[in-house]
Formats: C-alpha cells, sequence, structure tokens
C-alpha cells in the first residue's frame, strides 16, 4: 500500500497530502499535515510489548516529519506535545462540529414510532458510544443501580432505564457481568447501533444523556445531545470540560457516586434541567464546520507555500 501511494503521489505531482488520522506514514515524496484525533491508542492499548514500542517510535517519527499537525481539541494537542515531544508551534487546533442531521427535530409522530418499535415506555438515561475501556460503561451501570436504589420510591423515576447505543452487549461479557452483579438486568437495555433518525429521537427522548468517559479526543456524543435539547452530565477530564463549557454537569468518572449525584442533580432539579439545555443550545452552536472547513484551507496555504 505504501508503495502504491508513493508512486500516485509522484505521477500526480502532489505538492501536500492531509492524512486525516495518526498513522505510521511512510517516507513521501511530499509535504504532509496529519490531523489527530486522539491517542487513545496508546494510554489504553492492552499490548504493552514490543510491537506497541515499535509503532509508538514509527507514529512519532511521522508526527515529527509532518508540515503541521491538527489537533481536534486543546487536549489533543497537550497530549501530542507531552506523550509524542512535538513542539506546541507544530500543532493547530481545527474543532470539531456535529452532523448537520442532528441539529434537525424529529416530528412527534416518528418519534413515538421509533419509541413504540423498541418498546420504550418508561423515563430513560442515555448512553451513546462504544464500548471501549476508556467509556468507563461499567462504572455508568454502577452509577445507575446507586440512582435506582436512591429513588425507587420516586412516582417517575422509579421506572427508571438506562438506554446503551453502541457496541453489541454479546461483544462485551464484562459488562453483561456488571449488569447481573448490580441487578440492573431489568433496567439496562443495549440496543445496539442505530440509523441517525432513530438516534435523534432517543437523543430527544432522554430525561438525561450520561457520557462518564475516562479519556476523549474531543467528544461529540455530547454536543449532539445538546443540539437536541438533552440536558448532559460529563467527565470532568480530558476533553470534555472543553467541549462542553458551562453547559453539561461535570463529574468525576472514577467516582461511582459522583456520577450517581450529578446525574440526581438534573433529574430531580426542573430549573437546572431548563438552564441546562439553554447552554446546551448555544454551546453547540460554537461549533461549525464551516469554519473549520475555512481554517484547514489557510493551513494547506501555508504549508504548501
Amino acid at each position: 500500500m505504501h508503495v502504491k501511494l508513493h508512486q500516485s503521489l509522484q505521477a500526480y505531482g502532489v505538492d501536500l497530502l492531509h492524512i486525516p488520522h495518526m498513522m505510521m506514514a511512510p517516507l513521501l515524496p511530499c509535504r504532509y499535515l496529519m490531523t489527530v484525533h486522539d491517542v487513545a491508542d496508546f494510554l489504553y492499548s492492552q499490548d504493552r510489548g514490543l510491537r506497541q514500542t515499535i509503532q509508538f517510535r514509527l507514529v512519532r517519527r511521522s508526527l515529527a516529519r509532518a508540515q503541521r499537525i491538527l489537533a481536534v481539541s486543546q487536549a489533543t494537542k497537550r497530549d501530542i506535545e507531552n506523550l509524542f515531544g512535538i513542539p506546541s508551534q507544530k500543532i493547530t487546533v481545527v474543532e470539531n462540529a456535529i452532523d448537520e442531521r442532528f441539529i434537525q427535530s424529529s416530528r412527534r409522530e416518528e418519534k413515538l414510532l421509533v419509541l413504540e418499535r423498541y418498546q420504550v415506555t418508561d423515563p430513560f438515561l442515555l448512553y451513546v458510544g462504544s464500548a471501549r475501556p476508556q467509556k468507563n460503561i461499567p462504572r455508568l451501570i454502577e452509577a445507575f443501580a446507586v440512582i435506582k436504589g436512591e429513588l425507587v420510591e420516586h412516582p417517575v423515576y422509579r421506572k427508571l432505564k438506562l438506554l446503551i447505543i453502541g457496541d453489541e452487549l454479546s461483544e462485551h461479557p464484562d459488562l453483561r457481568r456488571t449488569v447481573v452483579r448490580t441487578r440492573m438486568q431489568n433496567d439496562v437495555r443495549f440496543l445496539g447501533y442505530v440509523p441517525i433518525e432513530t438516534l435523534r429521537v432517543f437523543y430527544q427522548a432522554a430525561e438525561v444523556f450520561v457520557f462518564p468517559s475516562l479519556y476523549e479526543g474531543f467528544g461529540l456524543p455530547p454536543l449532539e445531545a445538546m443540539a437536541q435539547g438533552t440536558p448532559v452530565v460529563t467527565s470532568n477530564v480530558s476533553s470534555l470540560p472543553e467541549v462542553v463549557g458551562d453547559a453539561a454537569v461535570l463529574v468525576h468518572p472514577e467516582n461511582v457516586f459522583d456520577i450517581a449525584r450529578g446525574v440526581q442533580q438534573v433529574l430531580l432539579d426542573p430549573d437546572l434541567r431548563e438552564e441546562l439545555r439553554r447552554r446546551g443550545k448555544r454551546q453547540f452552536a460554537r461549533y461549525s464546520w464551516e469554519r473549520s472547513i475555512l481554517q484547514v484551507l489557510d493551513i494547506y496555504a501555508e504549508a504548501a507555500a
């Protein structure tokens, strides 16, 4: 593959190549930029042996040779500096933005149809994302069990459910064990992947969107939830405080009881929910693909000069 890339770049006389994700770039016959979305592969890899060491050194060399590095957040920029020793002036932050389809609202009829299809009749908390270790889903389930215990007498939230959209439960036996250990088999549902139009309905219908991730290069799901008017509880680490600003309740992701406290605070305080909805609409509007594209074009011009 690398040989074919080299030949194609020479054949077309390419002056500047943009590599859209962090990788081990071969020796290239032109200048190149590289976008880094996160460094999770090196922070949370299960492989700590020789292969991981070689991969780290090759990626570090590729980053060092890049004309410019584009990081999706200030937090990711700091990670690149600290982990790979790349000078700050070589890295430019170009922020992500959400898919335009999450800005639209689903019609009431569509919302009712989706909830009926998935047999969702009770109020629910929502998590959206993968089930990789840094996503912290076991602690989310444990925090949910705490919340259920605290709200067992509540007239509405005693029937509260937790819906997890993303990876299939069958692929993660550790999560199944957590559900069984916390006795939440009847209250935690794994829905797998769903289309964006369906996901939009779940964002709209959720009481609270909970995203207690241990690490994010940027973290789009909280912004997607905000675009649908859903109050957000998320982590106070990595890029998440930067991305959500003052529009979410921040919790310590390694403390199950702090996650539970944050969610209960939002559930039981209607004024806070409304304030978070208002701030969320303002926060997600700060991010724009159009602005980011113009920024990238300026970087292209500078790097190619």
